[in-house]
């Protein structure tokens, strides 16, 4: 195995374990991690990616499950227009999308750049979430109430999102849940993970109808961040999770800049 091919499954760990340790943030770094590491084209890395997301994230929603932590009529609600979103996205809009989108001068602009591009924004708006890291507690005592409307229209637009750089999209899902569904932080970020669960695999499975798949591959892939996310959750145990998350939010927008300037400059 190549140095290359440690360090991407090295990565994968990480994966895991971000998402056990701060319940999100983790996928975040699945396609630099496929792309750069592992060598794989910004189209297949965004479907491997919602294939590791999403299982990896499964996990973490059947264990708070059996902790009866997770709302499943928000979840149908927010989950619903999320992965049919998701599933056209993948299935249609990626595929239509042409190699080469415009030039300027000698500067092309193709599909794989347009992604990567659009993924580093993706990164950079999540890395400010996490840096602020202003977890407002004070629904925990509320009782439940749901916009649907806009929670409907949120659902689209982050299963849009999820299928364009195959992101689990959990920055963006947990402030819905408390903001628009009025969800206590913990039921948000437990019921977040069986929305990215449901969206990140049903959107696979428009990439299935496209895409040569290595299951090989893939599986041990995943199999290793879902052992991060069991080490993560016992780590949480030990280490505060809200300076880790600010930490972590640090290292994306780093990854996010970086990003930026390999691509631009290639």
């Amino acid at each position: 195995m190549e140095l290359m091919d440690v360090l991407g499954y090295v990565g994968a760990l990480l994966i895991g374990l971000v998402l056990g340790l701060i319940g999100g943030g983790g996928s975040i770094l699945t396609v630099p991690i496929l792309v750069y590491a592992l060598s794989l084209n910004p189209v297949v890395a965004t479907a491997y990616s919602l294939f590791v997301v999403g299982t990896t994230a499964l996990v973490g929603a059947v264990r708070n499950i059996f902790k009866g932590m997770v709302d499943f009529k928000t979840a149908i609600i927010f989950a619903i227009p999320a992965l049919i979103a998701v599933y056209l996205t993948r299935a249609y809009l990626i595929p239509a999308i042409p190699v080469q989108l415009f030039s300027v001068g000698t500067f092309i602009v193709s599909k794989n750049l347009a992604i990567m591009l659009f993924f580093a924004i993706i990164m950079l708006v999540a890395s400010i979430s996490m840096i602020r890291n202003k977890r407002n507690e004070h629904h925990d005592d509320k009782e439940v109430s749901y916009n649907y409307p806009l929670i409907v229209l949120e659902g689209s637009v982050v299963g849009v999102l999820t299928g364009v750089v195959g992101a689990g999209g959990g920055f963006l899902i947990i402030p819905a849940l408390v903001l628009l569904a009025r969800l206590p932080m913990k039921k948000a970020v437990a019921t977040s993970l069986l929305i990215i669960a449901i969206k990140s695999l049903i959107g696979f499975i428009g990439d299935v109808q496209n895409l040569d798949i290595d299951w090989l591959f893939l599986l041990s892939f995943t199999s290793v961040s879902v052992v991060g996310i069991f080490i993560g959750i016992w780590l949480n145990k030990f280490i505060d999770g809200k300076r880790l998350k600010t930490a972590f939010g640090w290292f994306v927008l780093i990854m996010g800049i970086y990003i930026i300037y390999k691509e631009v400059s290639m």
